[in-house]
């Protein structure tokens, strides 16, 4: 499933239970106007908490586990609604959104506040908000797992209680079963980093009454959030769980044990890794998808984008794109008006079924400048031509030169920025090759691959590599505090204030900075990991090997006069 789209490498090549739910039904005649529905559901909603069971018995308690699932949804209406729903870990440990909102209940443990706008805004438009603790986290039983069948089965069976397949309940253990008789069955998963990455792993089982997804900074294949190509970036999914994990959840030492076996340090593959990749069952995928990821996010990189996205258009998922210049940001906080039509234009066509268009309209829509933007009807990652760059001593050309060589000694000291200063004089802890100034714009987008012989004089070696623009630019400053935008003092209010739960949020604006290149792709690998990266091997001193490894999913114009070069590095010492 893993395509390239604008490089493909030879040798020494760059290559660029219950009771169902009511019939779904179309909305009001006086719920929709212009297209869009219409905040029409004023009076006072309900506010309640749903205990779904999973099936699984977690923590080993040998009570099969109960997640909960706070519910706002309109009140004094007969007719049944669709579901925006988020499950996040997040809940009560680190909070949500550029203002870090948490869950906060009454007295008799009602909830009264529901992080960020979905329910503000939605619930008067006829829509049910869903927050789900997962599995471990907040008021949920069981044990959180990272991204494995814990996380996702957990999630998963609210979308199958509110569609009538799964039991519900009004306590946290007995109780009274409780339906969701109120739901129409359409579900639309959205989140940002982890619930965007819970969004995708649910619509990988291919659940039934999940119509949509929008998955924001999220990722596709847990691997690749902790290591690369047999480079272990440091940190680990055990020390993730223990941050989420609510009271410390002793039951659940044995989970973060597996956690541990299965993430060794080395960085091979093992089976915990494979069972968190969720792009090899893309073709189960049957909800649609509206992505959103920044081009500059180094938390999540943008490889979780490029390899779940050519997984959807091989199996023609209909899907929608963003792609900005920020790093891990919310497009409620650097496109916010644009974001929130687009948003409630996309759930009223996927869970209202309302035609309003927005399928014929431009597929993706990505940031040239700070806050230019420049929509097309394909995202062009799945149309660019597939180009071959070579490494040579006068450069990066199209054309091979037989017996070229560089060399570079590994200093864990350095990192990509240091490699990347000063392209033009010489350094021995890098090799560097260049076009010559460019005679137009040209644009890479896609998913790449470097392929490299290398002839290691250490028993390991780790290699890194990047594409550079050279050449003077104002873009947004991903690398800075707030990551491309700015939190200011004012604020805008988005749907209905309600006592405990306010829908006014502190306005952003985007930060610049100038510079003199962008790195726009990054990878990294383990040499040791050349023939399988399921089982390293140890180098020979002096033997040559070959191995090609991945360059991270970009979006990018090279105006005429940059140039694009290409540098191959050892340890990254920002990463590894």
């Amino acid at each position: 499933m893993r395509r390239s789209r604008w490089w493909a490498l030879p040798c020494a090549a760059l290559v660029l239970s219950g009771v169902a739910p009511a019939a779904a039904a179309g909305p009001a005649a006086e719920q929709v106007r212009d297209g869009r529905s219409q905040p029409v559901f004023t009076a006072e909603p309900v506010r309640e908490t749903v205990w779904v069971e999973t099936g699984l018995d977690g923590d080993g308690d040998g009570v099969v586990d109960r997640v909960a699932a706070d519910v706002v949804r309109p009140s004094g209406t007969d007719q049944p609604v669709p579901v925006i729903m988020d499950a996040s870990p997040y809940y009560s440990c680190c909070g949500r959104g550029n203002e870090s909102e948490l869950k906060t209940y009454d007295e008799q443990g009602r909830p009264v506040g529901f992080p960020l706008f979905y329910d503000n805004y939605f619930v008067p438009r006829g829509y049910a908000t869903v927050l789900v603790d997962l599995a471990g986290t907040n008021r949920s039983e069981g044990c959180v797992d990272v991204g494995g069948p814990s996380d996702i089965t957990s999630a998963k069976a609210v979308v199958d209680w509110l569609n009538g397949r799964a039991p519900g309940f009004d306590a946290p253990s007995g109780g009274g079963q409780v339906d969701a008789g109120w739901s129409t069955g359409n579900v639309g998963m959205i989140g940002k980093s982890y619930d965007g990455t819970i969004a995708n792993g649910v619509a990988a089982t291919g659940v039934e009454g999940l119509r949509t997804i929008v998955p924001i900074g999220a990722i596709s294949s847990w691997y690749d959030y902790y290591r690369s190509d047999g480079v272990s970036f440091g940190f680990d999914p055990a020390g993730l769980a223990r941050t989420v994990e609510e009271g410390g959840r002793p039951d659940c030492g044995p989970t973060k044990q597996e956690l541990t076996d299965g993430a060794p340090a080395n960085g091979d593959v093992t089976p915990l890794w494979t069972e968190r990749d969720y792009v090899p069952d893309a073709d189960k995928t049957t909800a649609s998808v509206f992505a959103v990821h920044g081009l500059g996010d180094l938390n999540v990189k943008t490889v979780q984008l490029g390899q779940w996205w050519d997984a959807l258009a091989a199996h023609d998922v209909p899907r929608k794109l963003w792609l900005s210049q920020t790093g891990h940001v919310d497009p409620f906080d650097f496109r916010r008006t644009e974001w929130v039509d687009t948003l409630h234009r996309w759930f009223d066509r996927w869970l209202l079924d309302v035609d309003n268009g927005i399928d014929e309209e431009p597929a993706a829509s990505v940031e040239r400048a700070p806050d230019v933007w420049a929509d097309e009807p394909t995202w062009s990652g799945e149309l660019a031509e597939n180009t071959v760059l070579h490494p040579r001593e006068d450069g990066l050309g199209p054309q091979p030169q037989p017996g070229g060589t560089a060399s570079f000694t590994d200093d864990p000291s350095l990192d990509e920025y240091d490699w990347a200063a000063a392209p033009d004089q010489p350094s021995p802890a890098r090799a560097l090759f260049s076009t010559a100034p460019l005679s137009r714009d040209v644009r890479v987008a896609g998913t790449g691959s470097v392929t490299v012989t290398a002839t290691p004089s250490t028993p390991t070696a780790h290699l890194s590599a990047m594409l550079v623009d050279y050449g003077p630019a104002t873009t947004r400053d991903y690398l800075g505090r707030g990551e491309g935008i700015r939190t200011l003092e004012t604020e805008s209010c988005w749907g209905e204030n309600r006592p405990g739960d306010d829908a006014c949020y502190r306005d952003t604006e985007a930060t610049t900075r100038d510079v003199d290149f962008e790195i726009i792709s990054r990878g990294w690998a383990d040499l040791a990991n050349h023939e399988s990266l399921s089982q390293e091997k140890p180098l020979e001193p002096g033997k040559p090997v070959t191995m090609t490894f991945r360059l991270a999913t970009t979006d990018h114009v090279l105006p005429a006069g940059h140039r694009l070069a290409l540098i191959i590095g050892g340890t990254d010492s920002a990463f590894i």
